[in-house]
């Protein structure tokens, strides 16, 4: 535990293990040596860490002080979400990977899995909690697969506007990017793809863990050619119907 403590004050100060030696009047070797938990800390050094850092020696020794740059916003509605914070205390933006998602589905109320994930910076973004999530499938045309959703989390269900787009993290059907509507009782969910191709479905409320709403995408594409790939689409589309209705009027 002292070790790893030691090592997350270093980096959370921004020092270099040369830089904390020469604070502490240690060798740089021996502080390699007690981050790696090769050699035991003295009564004496672990004084000087705690004025260095205003830490108590209690913490130093039993607390995982990494754990303290992690919350836990807990709600009415839905699961417990976990978030990281950088060291001005704002909400990190984790990036869940399209490979990852499945690990993400298991332990998203899980601190120390939030942290280690990827985290990405997007300006001028309002207050509040994000996150980004990288989304497959050609089922929200125009939005590309591939592309990052960045969306601000949803605390309530009574807060979810109707034919505006969320990620919906659900057991049963895991991470998807939907258009959402809600029931006139308030008790299920619509999800509707703004790729007519994909039949709308229903969930119910307490089928969903997380909820996060649309803010902005990143994409990494030509807009202008799947656009122009929607519109090819849909010409075939509707010749392929007017030639059936052609060929039932002849009949």
């Amino acid at each position: 535990m002292i070790g790893n403590n030691i090592k997350y004050l270093r980096n959370k100060h921004k020092l270099s293990q040369q830089q904390l030696s020469e604070q502490l009047e240690v060798p740089r070797s021996s502080l390699s040596d007690y981050e790696r938990g090769y050699t035991q800390v003295s009564i004496e050094l672990l004084i000087k860490l705690s004025d260095a850092f205003d830490v108590k020696i209690d913490d130093l020794l039993r607390t995982n002080l990494s754990h303290k740059d992690l919350e836990i916003i807990r709600n009415k509605d839905l699961r417990v979400l976990a978030i990281s914070v950088d060291s001005d205390n704002n909400s990190n933006i984790e990036l869940v990977q399209s490979k990852a998602q499945a690990g993400y589905l298991d332990s998203f109320g899980d601190p120390e899995y939030i942290r280690d994930l990827p985290k990405i910076a997007f300006p001028n973004i309002p207050e509040g909690t994000y996150r980004g999530f990288e989304i497959r499938g050609e089922s929200m045309l125009p939005v590309e697969s591939g592309s990052i959703i960045i969306c601000s989390y949803v605390e309530r269900l009574d807060e979810i506007k109707n034919n505006r787009t969320y990620v919906v993290i659900t057991r049963t059907d895991g991470l998807v990017y939907k258009r959402l509507r809600r029931s006139a009782d308030a008790t299920k969910l619509t999800l509707i793809s703004d790729n007519e191709a994909y039949l709308p479905y229903e969930i119910h409320f307490s089928e969903v863990a997380e909820l996060w709403q649309y803010y902005a995408h990143l994409s990494f594409s030509d807009t202008k050619q799947t656009f122009n790939f929607m519109l090819e689409e849909k010409l075939h589309d509707i010749q392929r119907k007017i030639t059936e209705v052609h060929q039932i009027v002849i009949k």
